[in-house]
């Protein structure tokens, strides 16, 4: 495997990166779509994260990354008690797939020379206790996306075809990335996402050298580049896992819970969902920073990413949901 860009030497897009960062931190956050222009780091980025990301401890032979032994699948043949360390994974969903690739199936091979039903575990196995990336989300085909609305809502994969019936838990962050003038995302997908962010083109001269200058000496000499940034890349990782620690510590007054129900309310936001997953960043962001309690700064930090794609669309309003939500925390927050 080719070694990745640096997630820290990523030029710009702090917004992009803080929202992976935050997800890494606290996956019941749901997950992160970003779009935006081509060429703007999206995939990079998400690439770049694996290998910020902790190791995690998995039963040796396990496709569905179990912790602990009691909790493989009925279905897995081979039974082993080892626990090993592996990263944690980052599985792509190309476009295209089809639902026995994304959900697993039987395994015609063995059926056929063997006479045997086996499962053949999918992404979504491979996906659990970490990413599923789906580059160019909004072209995801329906079935697919009614697929991934329901696995993401239950946690668990089912298959129930060919004779088989097999249940798997399959919990990950989803991470989205797409160009809007491609298309939109469906409302379902998109209310799934915990945090969503727009990406541009940098428009500052000095910030465009430097990100052609990064990518330049990347790709003459990768290893190099990587040594140059891996003690920026461990302070990362570190902060991630700290954060991660502390994050059941960081305390939430009741001023900042009746902020984020003000907040929504001033937006219009549909649901309730919108003001929990604000919470949920905003105390990720804290224990990010090394703070002990959540302030009106980190809601106001952290609130278009969380709320600007629940939002109606307002005609009368050409400024797009994010700045309104940039206005709207103005005048609630302060």
């Amino acid at each position: 495997m080719s070694p990745s860009f640096p997630f820290s030497a990523i030029v710009g897009q702090d917004d992009m990166k803080l929202a992976m960062i935050l997800t890494a931190i606290d996956a019941g956050i749901g997950g992160v779509l970003v779009f935006g222009d081509r060429g703007t780091g999206k995939s990079t980025a998400v690439r770049s994260l694996a290998a910020l990301l902790p190791p995690i401890d998995v039963v040796k032979g396990c496709p569905v990354n179990s912790a602990r032994p009691e909790e493989c699948p009925d279905w897995v043949g081979v039974r082993c008690t080892e626990i090993v360390s592996r990263p944690t994974p980052v599985v792509d969903l190309p476009l295209g797939v089809t639902e026995d690739r994304v959900t697993g199936a039987l395994d015609i091979e063995r059926a056929l020379t063997h006479g045997e039903k086996v499962f053949e575990a999918g992404l979504l196995a491979r996906a659990n206790r970490g990413y599923l990336y789906i580059d160019e989300v909004n072209l995801l085909e329906d079935h697919i996306v009614d697929l991934l609305l329901d696995v993401a809502q239950s946690g668990v994969n089912t298959v129930e075809r060919e004779g088989l019936s097999i249940r798997h838990a399959a919990r990950f962050v989803l991470v989205g990335s797409g160009n809007p003038e491609e298309g939109e995302l469906r409302p379902q997908l998109l209310d799934r996402f915990g945090l969503s962010v727009e990406v541009a083109s940098p428009t500052d001269i000095d910030e465009r050298v430097e990100v052609i200058r990064r990518r330049t000496a990347f790709d003459r000499d990768p290893e190099a580049f990587r040594h140059d940034w891996q003690a920026e890349e461990t302070r990362v990782r570190k902060a991630i896992v700290a954060a991660k620690t502390a994050l059941n510590a960081i305390e939430t007054p009741d001023a900042v819970l009746t902020l984020c129900a003000e907040l929504s309310l001033a937006l219009g936001a549909d649901g309730l969902r919108g003001e929990l997953t604000l919470l949920r960043a905003a105390r990720a962001l804290a224990a990010y920073d090394g703070a002990a309690v959540v302030e009106a700064g980190h809601l106001a930090r952290i609130a278009p990413m969380a709320l600007s794609h629940r939002l109606r669309r307002d005609p009368l309003d050409e400024s797009g949901s994010a700045a309104r939500v940039q206005r709207a925390a103005a005048d609630v927050l302060g």
